[in-house]
């Protein structure tokens, strides 16, 4: 019926989790009997509940979500929006906040959609509203009730400790309390985060196992990780998410953030398993995402960001070299 009402394209989705899992889109009606079965199926492996809902399904939107403050005493406050439109396999993978190319008025429409959603629940918690964007204008897709991975963008932007804030209205304090009200709540510059993983972006990001030789990170003014499992030494095992450390730069413009961010991840020096690092340094490198006009499918629309980039490790050559000189003495004839 709702197909028959809105449509296709459509998709489905898992209704008791995320993250990609249980999810298909359908483009034609003799598709949607097998899409069904595989994303029930899927969500009922991933979350034991094959429960899947159905909604419309937009070609290239924006994805910009709202994060959220609610003490359920009826004080809700937005901490501005990220757009966190590249994503694969609905993954996110480069998160910006604010969002650099959204009009205004629909930036003002889809905060004050957000507030309102929130209040209409009483909502408690930090959380995040999400939308769809396109030409015709946004939709609003679920809320999540939990602190994200790009919730780093928002702190860079406002100077607010979310998980601070989050643990206190647990512990019963209201926003009022906390001195936290919508006047207090400024912008300043943009932010980006790059999630750094140890997948292998030529080969269909199939994860990477192995021991980490070398692990460099960046540093500086305006440059934050929040890191994982990643030092000199660490195993990656394949029983984790493959999420090494997020990398998250920030800046007084858009340009600067992103010439922070490219600069950072061509300092960074991770060796001994692969990385995402290259593909993420032509994501950052090309014209769209300069631009600030990328879409959900981007990564997927776009095969010139996995043209392969070799990186020669001289410094680590060097050094094995030098050690085995020392330890073994040198194998020339003569010397």
């Amino acid at each position: 019926v709702f197909c028959d009402s809105h449509g296709f394209p459509v998709i489905i989705k898992a209704a008791m989790g995320g993250g990609g899992r249980g999810m298909r889109v359908v483009r034609k009606a003799d598709e949607l009997e097998s899409a069904f079965e595989r994303a029930r199926s899927e969500a009922l492996s991933a979350f034991g509940d094959g429960t899947v809902f159905i909604e419309r399904f937009l070609d290239r939107p924006k994805h910009i979500e709202v994060q959220l403050l609610g003490d359920g005493k009826g004080s809700v406050v937005h901490l501005f929006e990220r757009d966190c439109s590249v994503q694969r396999r609905h993954q996110k993978v480069v998160e910006i906040a604010p969002a650099p190319t959204l009009d205004a008025a629909v930036r003002d429409a889809i905060l004050s959609d957000a507030i309102k959603i929130a209040r209409h629940v009483n909502y408690r918690n930090a959380g995040t509203a999400e939308f769809l964007v396109d030409g015709r204008g946004h939709y609003f897709i679920e809320i999540n009730p939990r602190i994200q991975v790009e919730h780093t963008v928002t702190e860079e932007v406002t100077g607010l400790d979310l998980i601070s804030l989050q643990l206190h209205i647990a512990a019963g304090w209201l926003l009022p309390d906390l001195h936290i009200s919508q006047e207090r709540i400024q912008l300043r510059g943009f932010a980006i985060q790059c999630r750094v993983t140890t997948e292998d972006p030529s080969q269909g990001f199939q994860p990477d196992i192995g021991k980490i030789e070398v692990y460099r990170s960046p540093g500086g003014n305006g440059v934050r990780l929040d890191g994982g499992s990643g030092f000199t030494g660490s195993i990656i095992t394949p029983h984790y998410d493959s999420l090494l450390v997020k990398l998250t730069c920030s800046g007084a413009t858009f340009e600067k953030a992103r010439r922070r961010t490219l600069a950072s991840l061509v300092e960074f020096r991770i060796s001994g398993v692969k990385t995402n690092m290259w593909f993420l340094q032509r994501l950052l490198s090309d014209d769209t995402f300069i631009k600030g006009d990328c879409w959900t499918t981007f990564i997927d629309d776009t095969p010139q960001l996995f043209a392969t980039t070799k990186f020669r490790n001289r410094a680590a050559k060097l050094l094995t070299y030098l050690g085995d000189l020392v330890v073994n003495g040198c194998r020339i004839q003569g010397q």
